[in-house]
């Protein structure tokens, strides 16, 4: 069997509502040469028999259908299995554009140096309807520019837009398991040192934005381990050894100041969540709320608290709302 170009990694989790436009987006693609590796993860719907349907018709399918292990796992399984030298990303509730793999394949053969490219992204809502991107920043286009958006905590690649070199991904341990919902990000931030990443300035992948998804289900979740990602960054730029890299769970907050050998790291973190997980509704409902009441009661900073309330108010969350304005006035007065 001839070795294809590309490997295209997408794992299933209970997918049946959008699984059919993933799949056949992705075997509608202009550049043809490709295995497509889906791993179904545990799902308890439809999927299976849908993924079984597709591989029938197309042999270029190979289906991994087995017990739930997670993302992290399927996604390292995945770039065991590949055959090409190139994987691209793709999620199981988002849609790409006919000439996404041409144009990503064809950056890589003319720019050796780059080890991941990404691009920019079109987003939809749950019924494919267009959705206004609102005070949101297109990815950065170039290594240089990634690296700025690493300093500010910026947006780097879209994971399911990304498309990279296997061996590269290989030799810096794949996906860590310790970043749950945000192994992507802990990836880009090992790559950036041995390689470099960028994007194309073109909405080559729909992507889905709906209240069920993972980033909208584990908010706070994914904005600690965001957070903690950046931390090990800073160590590995400053020439410490990487605490996180053999983990297989992140330790709570309040235990990361022994985690990296050195005070303050905990203080950071938390601030850095709170502050982030404002702006969001499930956080806001749930444990997120109980960190930034932390934050405060410890002389966090308290930019923009007041409007928080407000927020909270406009959540349906009138409870929380009194709490945090206890909070704020009490902190206040002390």
């Amino acid at each position: 069997m001839p070795t294809p170009a590309i490997s295209v990694a997408m794992s299933v989790y209970n997918g049946e509502r959008f699984l059919a436009l993933a799949i056949e987006s992705v075997l509608a693609q202009e550049f043809t040469d490709l295995e497509f590796l889906i791993v179904d993860d545990g799902s308890t719907d439809s999927s299976p028999q849908m993924i079984r349907s597709y591989a029938e018709l197309d042999s270029r399918i190979r289906p991994i259908l087995r017990e739930n292990r997670g993302l992290i796992a399927s996604l390292n399984e995945m770039i065991e299995t590949a055959r090409a030298p190139i994987i691209a990303r793709m999620d199981a509730d988002d849609i790409c554009r006919p000439d996404r793999f041409a144009k990503q394949i064809a950056f890589l053969e003319q720019h050796p140096d780059y080890g991941v490219v990404g691009s920019w992204s079109e987003d939809i809502g749950e019924f494919g309807e267009p959705l206004t991107r609102i005070g949101m920043a297109d990815h950065p286009l170039t290594h240089e520019q990634l690296l700025q958006a690493i300093e500010f905590g910026g947006q780097l690649i879209c994971h399911p837009a990304a498309m990279y070199r296997r061996d590269i991904v290989q030799s810096v341990g794949c996906y860590h398991a310790a970043f749950r919902h945000c192994e992507d990000l802990d990836l880009w931030l090992r790559l950036a040192s041995v390689t470099k990443l960028g994007n194309i300035p073109e909405r080559l992948l729909r992507y889905r934005r709906y209240p069920g998804q993972v980033s909208s289900r584990h908010a706070t979740e994914q904005q600690i381990g965001t957070a903690v990602a950046q931390a090990a960054w800073r160590e590995r730029k400053a020439g410490r050894a990487d605490p996180t890299e053999t983990l297989d769970r992140l330790p709570p907050i309040d235990d990361l100041d022994a985690l990296f050998g050195r005070p303050g790291i905990s203080h950071q973190v938390r601030e850095q969540v709170a502050l982030g997980l404002r702006y969001s509704a499930s956080a806001m409902r749930d444990e997120g709320f109980d960190l930034l009441v932390t934050h405060l009661r410890e002389g966090g900073r308290r930019d923009g608290m007041w409007r928080t309330v407000l927020r909270l108010l406009r959540f349906g969350e009138p409870l929380r709302a009194l709490r945090l304005a206890a909070t704020l006035t009490k902190s206040q007065a002390a």
